[in-house]
């Protein structure tokens, strides 16, 4: 006789309780002994907060709902491209035809997947404006961004209240992880999350390793130097890991190193970060500065009144000493497109990015990273072709 759904939700502290006839399909799972009844319940009752769903999240939400974290909410910004195929597994052609959003998709699917988990979809551009809503409750946020300007705002959130934080990146062939438990100095109130630590098991915050956002230009984007879709799953794969064992209570198991991998040259490493609180003066975790959240750091966009563009303006943190390399930038834009540059400015056409009067994008980038993105009225649609296309 099949089992029938049997659960109990509670509406003020958004926790749902299975009867073990439900805990079933986690078998092979509760064998483990590091997980067992108790800790699948506490994956049960746990809600994570993923922003991105791209490479990264999409494997890092598929992996979560197969494991039965009973919540997830995920945010993104974008709709799915053909492109996107070669690396984020849970879209289909069905859905590039339908341009369906991302987030929305990814709700789509996992419903199919594991009806027993509560999936929100949250289309809409992740920042210091609504990032403290979307935290809600959740017991743990995952980076699937692929920009640093996002992980800092994430990583100030999690720090201010007091929520671990698991950051990955992957590009090219490579990528790297680190899980993060934050200081409760200068934590606001009570700690949000149901992970619970100890002052001697935090970890440095992000801005403890990267101090600074890179400039423009600076880091590769997936765009411009490619992705290898096992490199990107390999990451993924580690923060999902992090993530469980967080979520069971494991938290003696969760790797507390910077996690570094290059699956094309066979490179793994693992670098000791125990120290790096404590041998700096971290401007987020020791000083207790949240720039990215009260965004007083990040892109400015200003709409250019009658000429259908968008101008972005990084902060000045972000600027490059000596000016962006527009000769360089041109090289790296030249499988996109058609650009030129004259040492004042950099200008071309994209191939595949179209307006909304379906006409080519144009991109005019200046030596101090300041660009106008001509096709577009939309602060966000411009903010993600230029951190596709430039960086940070």
């Amino acid at each position: 006789m099949p089992h029938t759904r049997a659960t109990a939700y509670d509406e003020e502290t958004h926790r749902t309780s299975f009867s073990p006839p439900m805990l079933d399909r986690y078998h092979r799972q509760m064998i483990l002994p590091s997980i067992g009844e108790a800790g699948q319940q506490r994956l049960l009752d746990s809600h994570a907060l993923v922003v991105g769903c791209g490479a990264l999240g999409t494997m890092i939400v598929d992996t979560l709902a197969r494991a039965g974290v009973g919540r997830l909410s995920i945010i993104d910004r974008d709709t799915i491209d053909l492109t996107n195929l070669q690396r984020q597994v849970l879209f289909d052609e069905d859905d590039v035809k339908e341009t369906i959003p991302k987030a929305e998709a990814a709700r789509a699917r996992l419903a199919r997947i594991n009806s027993q988990v509560r999936v929100t979809a949250h289309v809409d551009d992740f920042n210091h404006r609504n990032a403290q809503r979307y935290l809600d409750d959740a017991d743990v946020i995952i980076d699937g961004l692929d920009n640093f300007e996002g992980r800092f705002l994430l990583n100030d959130l999690a720090v201010k209240f007091g929520v671990p934080y698991v950051y990955g990146g992957a590009v090219a062939t490579s990528g790297m992880s680190m899980t993060i438990l934050p200081h409760p100095q200068h934590r606001a109130g009570a700690a949000r999350s149901n992970v619970s630590w100890t002052p001697e098991q935090s970890t440095p915050c992000l801005r403890c390793i990267f101090a600074d956002i890179p400039p423009p230009g600076a880091t590769q984007t997936c765009d411009t130097a490619g992705v290898l879709g096992p490199a990107a799953a390999t990451i993924a794969a580690h923060q999902a890991t992090q993530t469980l064992k967080l979520l069971s209570g494991n938290l003696d198991a969760v790797d507390r190193s910077l996690y570094s991998i290059d699956v094309w040259e066979n490179r793994t490493r693992r670098f000791d970060i125990s120290g790096a609180r404590a041998a700096g003066n971290c401007a987020c975790c020791v000083q207790g500065k949240f720039d990215s959240l009260t965004g007083q750091v990040g892109t400015s966009t200003t709409s250019l009144c009658g000429r259908n563009a968008i101008q972005i303006t990084p902060a000045d943190s972000q600027a490059r000493d000596g000016g962006l390399d527009l000769a360089q930038m041109a090289a790296r834009l030249a499988a996109h497109g058609t650009f030129t540059h004259n040492g004042y400015l950099l200008h071309g056409r994209f191939a595949r990015e179209r307006s909304n009067r379906d006409e080519p994008v144009e991109l005019t980038l200046f030596p101090d990273g300041r660009a106008i993105i001509k096709g577009t009225t939309e602060p966000e649609a411009a903010r993600s072709i230029y951190a596709k296309y430039v960086g940070a």
